[in-house]
């Protein structure tokens, strides 16, 4: 019987029994068996010519000289050159994948999850990167990876971070009839206090100032904040945007604010279409028609110096219209109280657990499991922790059948990430060198989640690499999920996929607005680095995102098992065949 008419498992274990590394593909497989037997006379020489060759067959070109080279790649080691080299993989276009859907418990995930969100700030309910909770976090992480028998590597690395020391106050006052306005003894003024989270949240590395009635700090409507001329007019007062108009991002804001030394930044979020098209979250099932306040950070990097002493919020579209017209417009005073440190750096964490292989060449998957200061962060992103956990304790359960892995898999969940990026950036700044060397892949789980009311808001998922030889393999993975129909999830989700393998910032680029990015650009030290490969998966997103709302009850736990199932059986066949 020659080697053609052997199975793909079958030559597997002869290439094992010689000591020789086992490729993927059947051909590879044979080619390198045929050249250990020319290599050693002593092998029988009546396996191979039983019948003619059918490598040659097919590839005629596929002289012993160069069987040789293919096979000097498979002995040294380095599959990965047969597989995925740029000038030897287009000798191998008929690869396919060959492997096996691999297990996910969802309802494990789901238990996973809520561990975590139960581990939140006991008063504002957020993992907040830097604090006790996503310490704690990182904590509960490690103890899991180390439960599934995984090695674990616990890092921690000091990071410029914002603390927030108080509860923050916003309240505006109409005065009364007595002199001061607004105080104690003003009888007949009115006060209202608005509430923290729900109406009114902190924004990334707002400063600190305590303004009071008796201050009598003037509030300027600086519009959509897109005209320069009323920033200039608005100095020594607090801004108050409606939208960002002409300025793209939080960053431009904080970084005009000080600029044109403005005491404080009132952001309203808003619906501007009128209805016709609201944001998320101005339809939230509860809040309903009232746009809910929303955490995000700045670029740190963009400033020479975080200013201490600018407050920086976001207000709802009621309560933006309430200050414009009783204090902008009208005769109330405003009160805010601030007490945010955001000139130090704190400890962030980034737990890993590892599943050591028989070289050093890595494949990392990755989700932070910090959230923002306000919310549980269920979706944003307890969900790609919890899958990371139950595809660490998967692949711990596959190393027990199957043995150990080619690559070294790690499992790694980041701190930082809501206040940029900050958790995978320094790991990758740590092990620069050993990334640069070693990293095959980074797989990265971001709100790989879709919500539980499909039928409203919808059932996709968006799976997209920066690599086409990547993104060939998760196509016929998709194709494969979608035949085997695993707990009935493809006829319930819609699967996209995309390669984007362009320039940083170019259109078809890698986003560089999750933990990727480090993985794929901040790899490229010196001109002519490569760029590192990744594969990311995002769910159709929350309305919820970065609110108080984000908690367990529209958690869907199912669909995270979509992405778990195809990106752990991608990595699992190129751990073991």
């Amino acid at each position: 019987m020659g080697y053609e008419d052997q199975s793909h498992a079958e030559l597997g274990e002869m290439l094992k029994e010689r000591g020789l590394s086992v490729p993927r593909s059947k051909d590879d497989r044979i080619a390198a068996l045929i050249w250990d037997d020319k290599s050693n006379p002593s092998i029988s020489e009546s396996t191979v010519s039983a019948s003619p060759n059918p490598f040659q067959e097919r590839f005629p070109w596929a002289t012993v000289p160069v069987i040789a080279v293919v096979a000097i790649l498979i002995i040294g080691g380095s599959m990965t050159a047969i597989l995925f080299g740029d000038n030897i993989i287009g000798w191998f276009t008929e690869d396919e994948f060959d492997g096996e859907l691999i297990d996910f418990d969802s309802t494990q995930a789901r238990a996973f999850a809520e561990g975590l969100v139960a581990l939140g700030d006991s008063e504002w309910q957020g993992r907040m990167s830097g604090s006790a909770s996503e310490h704690a976090a990182a904590q509960s992480n490690l103890n899991n990876f180390s439960d599934f028998g995984l090695s674990v590597e616990d890092n921690s690395f000091a990071v410029p971070m914002f603390e927030i020391q108080e509860e923050p106050q916003l309240s505006i006052c109409m005065p009364g009839l007595l002199f001061p306005p607004c105080a104690f003894s003003d009888v007949g003024s009115q006060e209202t206090v608005f509430t923290h989270r729900s109406e009114f949240v902190l924004q990334g590395y707002s400063g600190s100032n305590d303004y009071q009635y008796q201050d009598q700090i003037d509030v300027v409507d600086l519009g959509n904040g897109s005209d320069n001329s009323t920033w200039e007019g608005a100095s020594a007062s607090i801004g108050l945007i409606f939208g960002q108009g002409g300025v793209s991002s939080n960053t431009q804001l904080l970084l005009k604010a000080q600029q044109n030394d403005l005491y404080g930044l009132i952001l309203v979020t808003w619906d501007s279409t009128g209805g016709e098209n609201p944001p998320n979250n101005c339809k939230i099932p509860g809040d309903e028609g009232r746009c809910v306040p929303y955490f995000k950070s700045v670029d740190t990097t963009q400033f020479e110096s975080i200013p201490p002493g600018i407050p920086f919020m976001m207000v709802s579209n009621d309560v933006g219209e309430q200050i414009r017209d009783e204090v902008v417009n009208g005769e109330g005073l405003i009160r805010m109280i601030v007490s945010v440190d955001n000139q130090g750096e704190r400890d962030v964490k980034a737990p890993c657990g590892i599943l050591p292989g028989k070289t050093d060449e890595l494949v990392i998957f990755g989700a932070h499991h910090d959230t923002v200061y306000n919310g549980p962060g269920a979706v944003d992103d307890t969900s790609g922790s919890a899958s990371v956990l139950e595809l660490a304790r998967q692949f711990a359960n596959m190393a027990e059948t199957k043995g150990e892995p080619y690559y070294t898999m790690k499992f790694c969940t980041w701190g930082g990430e809501e206040e940029g990026l900050h958790g995978s950036k320094a790991y990758v700044a740590a092990y620069l060198g050993q990334l640069q060397e070693n990293l095959r892949l980074y797989i990265n789980l971001d709100m790989n989640h879709v919500d539980i009311d499909l039928e409203t808001r919808g059932n996709s998922l968006w799976m997209f690499g920066n690599d086409a030889r990547d993104m060939k393999y998760i196509n016929q993975i998709v194709d494969q999920f979608k035949q085997e129909n695993p707990y009935d999830l493809a006829s319930r989700y819609t699967i996209n996929t995309q390669t984007l393998d362009g320039e940083k910032g170019a259109s078809d680029g890698m986003p560089y607005n999750s933990d990727h990015g480090p993985f794929v650009y901040d790899i490229q030290r010196e001109p002519g680095d490569e760029r590192g490969r990744a594969i990311v998966c995002y769910g159709s997103g929350s309305w919820e995102y970065h609110t108080f709302h984000d908690d367990m009850d529209r958690f869907n736990e199912e669909s995270l098992a979509v992405s778990g199932i195809i990106y752990g059986s991608y990595a699992a066949w190129l751990a073991w065949g």
